[in-house]
């Protein structure tokens, strides 16, 4: 689904990539959307062809370090999907073999992308709300059976729902705020029959006194605001609106005219203190989200040296508090 959705739409129609091969083991569905397409039956054939720069390493989460790895020693550039790696001892070992080998190694974080975000993003930038007290970040889905990928739903490196959707949350956090002076994790499986997490909460706390409580679960009925902050000066509160996913999954492509336009019912509110006590509610339009960014980032950064929108030491911190506590 990763590469049919959230990579191949971006690549096709743009002027700055050529979609040219893809992994397919067992079904050969690639050619019915790209015609031209190669489909390659394991991953070393698709490293030894010399015409590929670039590759996207949107495999199961515990196979991410090895296909990058080998990905790179091949001399290809890597964008990797989140997680990027299952520990931070892999990730060093990924940068490292970027530098020796002279080639890009890109996380692939296109939800610093989503309206909602760029709109929370909107209303930090401009102080909207005065110095920030408290930052809620919730990512709720509602899925009582135990789904039918392995990799997620198996005791396995980088299973379960914090590196699943938490790890959007975090970064995302981390890209508004930097590192954290201290967290707190708290982690539970709550389905019948669950090997993994299905319920996430984790607490940055900064030197300044804000502090970013992150809520991921499987188990919401009834799904909370994505994006509440509260400031010395307002708060704002936004729902998790964002539509690129629900459009590529629909076949909208990145280049039709709605594509990445919310709702204008879905606005974000914002309450804000006009002084001697009066608050006055603003509604906060969408932002448009922007998936095709990280493309954009990727190609700048090959082609000119550009520094990605996603650093190395993000990551590093990321995979530091996604780490599971070790047992004594």
């Amino acid at each position: 689904m990763s590469g049919k959705v959230f990579h191949a739409p971006f690549l096709c129609d743009n002027d700055l990539f050529d979609l040219h091969a893809v992994v397919e083991r067992t079904h050969k569905n690639a050619h019915k959307d790209y015609p031209g397409i190669i489909s390659y039956d394991s991953v070393d054939e698709l490293l030894l062809d010399p015409l590929i720069e670039l590759v996207i390493i949107n495999t199961p989460n515990d196979t991410h370090f090895e296909f990058a790895k080998r990905a790179i020693e091949y001399g290809k550039h890597v964008l990797i999907e989140k997680p990027f790696a299952p520990t931070l001892e892999e990730a060093n070992e990924l940068f490292a073999l970027g530098e020796k080998y002279r080639k890009q190694v890109f996380a692939y974080h296109n939800r610093r992308f989503d309206s909602d975000f760029l709109s929370l993003k909107y209303v930090l930038d401009k102080n909207f709300v005065g110095q920030p007290i408290e930052l809620h970040l919730r990512f709720d889905r509602y899925k009582t059976d135990i789904g039918p990928k392995v990799f997620k739903e198996t005791k396995r490196p980088a299973a379960g729902v914090l590196y699943d959707l938490g790890s959007h949350l975090l970064d995302q956090a981390i890209s508004l705020f930097g590192k954290p002076k201290s967290m707190t994790k708290i982690a539970g499986a709550y389905r019948a029959g669950s090997e993994v997490d299905d319920y996430g909460t984790i607490i940055l706390s900064y030197v300044d006194g804000l502090n970013v409580f992150i809520t991921t679960s499987l188990l919401v009925a009834d799904p909370q605001a994505a994006f509440v902050l509260h400031g010395t000066q307002g708060s704002f509160v936004k729902p998790r609106t964002d539509v690129q996913e629900a459009q590529l999954l629909a076949g909208i492509k990145p280049q039709d005219a709605i594509y990445g336009l919310e709702a204008a019912d879905v606005d974000g509110l914002l309450t804000i203190n006009k002084g001697d006590g009066e608050l006055e509610k603003l509604i906060v339009p969408s932002e448009k989200g922007r998936y095709e960014q990280v493309f954009q980032h990727v190609y700048d950064s090959i082609r000119h040296g550009a520094p990605y929108y996603v650093t190395a030491d993000q990551i590093r911190w990321q995979l530091e508090i996604l780490a599971p506590a070790k047992r004594k």
